[in-house]
């Protein structure tokens, strides 16, 4: 486990932690006393620990910053209690240290420390020891802290992954392809770049089921979504749409390159019969439909998606195991228009 501390303080401040803090190996630590810089490092690469010296300039701003910043909830924020004001109304009582502490935490931090510091010849030994074990303890908190958030993101990481994937086929599912076709449309359209996406389907898919059984045909499918794997680029992302239909975008790629792709794809299939076991193996043939990312196309791609499926119908009617495109479809539409 790689923990990381950054210590938001001045050197003088620095000198004065235990010797385990200053020179460990355990962790990594990095030292900021500019309170722009220590903010800016936090939300590009957030820490796991955070420890805060009161004194200076932009401490206590901090502590406040972190504490309303959800997705950093995480960070532990240790503040190191070095005001001479704050030291001395220490000694009025202990009434006046439960408030003080109170107060700190209140403003963010989540864990109140004095500090104190060994030049100081009103400090027994016994109190120091005392103050660097409660530093200890402290930081082991936020270690156990870090530990469990990073566990609770693998967790989070596998569900999700559990989540988006088909269990059958190992493609993504319905629901990656809604929330990752937006991402791509935004992002094509950011960097202008091209987006082309096929929707495919296996012909007379029933017919295999009501023959063979739904074990050989979801056999199938899996041995179609090797082939479909093995013949994609690294940036094209496969999704089984459902049943035996299924969605692949295909990341700067124009009409024609997709088309390509399509019409690949399809003699892949049509090729090799798909040998299910030593005596059976069945030819399996499948119909494509392709469209391109079009400048009034929506947000959510319901549009793209709608255009493919069209051509795809019309693969489907036509006579199956074959490609159609949308250029193909607008033009036999815009020349049946032109003959009524």
């Amino acid at each position: 486990m790689n923990i990381s501390i950054l210590i938001f303080g001045k050197n003088y401040f620095i000198a004065t932690l235990p010797d385990q803090i200053r020179y460990a190996t355990a962790f990594s630590v990095e030292v900021m006393d500019n309170l722009n810089q220590a903010v800016s490092r936090i939300q590009t690469t957030p820490p796991d620990i955070i420890l805060v010296q009161a004194s200076l300039d932009g401490s206590m701003e901090l502590c406040t910053w972190l504490k309303d910043q959800t997705k950093l909830s995480w960070i532990y924020c240790i503040l190191f209690e070095d005001r001479s004001q704050q030291l001395a109304d220490r000694n009025k009582g202990w009434h006046r240290e439960l408030e003080m502490s109170a107060a700190a935490l209140k403003q963010g931090a989540d864990a109140y420390i004095w500090h104190l510091i060994e030049e100081k010849t009103d400090h027994s030994l016994a109190e120091l020891n005392a103050n660097h074990g409660l530093i200890f303890a402290q930081l082991t908190v936020g270690l156990r802290k870090a530990q469990k958030y990073r566990d609770l993101i693998r967790a989070n990481d596998m569900l999700s992954a559990i989540a988006l994937a088909d269990s059958l086929t190992e493609l993504n599912n319905r629901r990656a392809l809604e929330w990752d076709l937006p991402r791509q449309i935004q992002r094509a359209r950011t960097q202008k770049t091209s987006l082309s996406l096929i929707i495919l389907d296996v012909d007379h898919f029933k017919k295999v089921n009501d023959t063979h059984g739904h074990l050989a045909g979801d056999r199938i499918l899996q041995i179609l979504c090797q082939r479909l794997r093995h013949n994609l680029r690294c940036q094209d992302t496969a999704f089984r749409y459902g049943g035996e239909e299924f969605v692949i975008l295909l990341a700067n790629t124009s009409d024609d390159e997709a088309l390509l792709v399509a019409r690949r794809l399809n003699r892949v299939v049509s090729d090799e019969p798909f040998a299910l076991n030593n005596k059976l193996a069945i030819n399996i043939t499948i119909s494509l439909g392709t469209a391109s990312l079009r400048s009034e196309d929506d947000e959510q791609g319901e549009s793209l998606l709608y255009r493919a499926d069209q051509c795809l119908l019309q693969a489907k009617t036509s006579g199956r195991n074959r490609v159609i495109d949308s250029n193909y479809l607008s033009h036999a539409s815009h020349l049946k228009a032109v003959s009524s």
